[in-house]
């Protein structure tokens, strides 16, 4: 089992990164939560990790917090959550957002995240109920440099794709909310939290 990477960001492209250690480059998918508080490229980063092995692939995932991936491994072992749609999950929703909902049994908010029906929604309520109390931790936050506006809006637009947002949907939230001088980053949060306050 892969536990903690630490090494050089070279490329990030939501959800993916390539991260550099002592010469051997990892892809990691990550949610955008921590996808919001990465350093600049060039410089170290450390992530908290999950290796999935699969009949045809080997999926290494990271996490800014140990709390998100406890949250991302308790998603898993839920019936017919798998890692795309947990990455959802902590993409569209903080860690207290996902247990407030689950406390307060709503899963009309669950149902805002891509990939979630009804059917997963009741599912995830009930089976993370008891679960909750014991994922406890904190979430950082940081300011990350503006990038090229038309780059930008692109990579904006492949990430909400890779969250399960159709193009012409991902378009439409973005025109929406993008401004000229957002980086990625804020694109993104900006398209996710337009959806949770209009759904």
């Amino acid at each position: 089992m892969i536990g903690r990477i630490s090494g050089t960001l070279l490329q990030k492209n939501p959800p993916s990164l390539l991260v550099d250690v002592q010469g051997v480059g990892y892809e990691i998918d990550v949610p955008m939560s921590t996808f919001y508080v990465l350093p600049e490229l060039g410089q170290g980063i450390e992530l908290h990790t999950h290796f999935v092995v699969r009949e045809d692939a080997q999926l290494l995932f990271g996490f800014a917090t140990t709390q998100e991936r406890a949250l991302f491994r308790a998603l898993l072992k839920v019936n017919g959550v798998g890692a795309k749609v947990a990455l959802s999950i902590l993409s569209g929703l903080t860690s207290e957002e996902f247990f407030a909902c689950v406390a307060q049994k709503d899963a009309v908010a669950l149902t805002r995240v891509p990939g979630i029906g009804k059917k997963t929604a009741e599912r995830l309520l009930v089976e993370m109920q008891d679960k909750v109390d014991a994922l406890a931790g904190g979430s950082v936050q940081a300011g990350l440099p503006v990038d090229n506006p038309s780059t930008a809006r692109t990579q904006a637009t492949d990430a909400l794709m890779a969250l399960g947002y159709k193009p012409a949907e991902a378009k439409r939230l973005l025109d929406k909310t993008a401004s000229d001088g957002q980086s990625v980053e804020e694109m993104i949060r900006a398209a996710l939290r337009s959806v949770n306050k209009t759904s």
